[in-house]
């Protein structure tokens, strides 16, 4: 994580935004790119989005509540696969929302879009950048992730994964055929 200040920021200021009621709201985070979130094409770097997409999820667990079994169980939140597709670049100075959802979830992981959103000079909203990503919470004690079902029952919520989209299927296939493509043999 290299953006200190905005961390802090969010860690500051999640117990002044209302609590978020997961897993059918989303984190809205807005923010302006900044000289340091620059690359050599004087645009938002790409591995920028990634590290705010960070920020995202942790607003998740901030606002959720799960962070006290987090920080209770010393569980390592984790992203194991991940996907993005740039539509917009973002220049200095521009303004731009960050939205964070689950989107669903099997026995021992979620899947999480991440959506970068910003307004054309018209004003209409458009989207700059979308990702998804596979992330679990790993517990070092047990040396195995964490069932989603008790994730959920931690913040008092009992829910079944929504079917998964077109789009996560796809993802979740592409990440299989990698992951079968760089197994070391044992």
């Amino acid at each position: 994580m290299n953006l200190w200040f905005r961390l802090i920021w969010l860690l500051l200021t999640a117990c002044f935004r209302p609590r978020l009621a997961l897993p059918a709201e989303a984190s809205k985070l807005a923010f302006r790119v900044w000289p340091h979130d620059l690359d050599t094409s004087l645009h938002m770097n790409n591995g920028r989005y990634w590290s705010l997409m960070d920020l995202g999820r942790t607003d998740l667990v901030l606002r959720s509540g799960l962070w006290r079994a987090v920080l209770r169980h010393r569980w390592l939140p984790v992203v194991n696969a991940g996907t993005i597709r740039f539509r917009r670049e973002m220049r200095l100075f521009r303004r731009f929302r960050l939205e964070t959802r689950i989107l669903c979830w099997s026995e021992h992981w979620l899947v999480m879009q991440h959506r970068v959103l910003t307004q054309s000079r018209g004003g209409d909203e458009i989207l700059a950048a979308v990702a998804l990503v596979r992330a679990a919470i790993y517990d070092r004690n047990a040396k195995d992730y964490v069932p989603v079902a008790r994730l959920l029952a931690e913040i008092g919520v009992e829910a079944e994964s929504p079917e998964p989209t077109a789009e996560v299927v796809a993802f979740l296939a592409s990440e299989q055929v990698l992951r079968e493509a760089t197994a070391t043999p044992r």
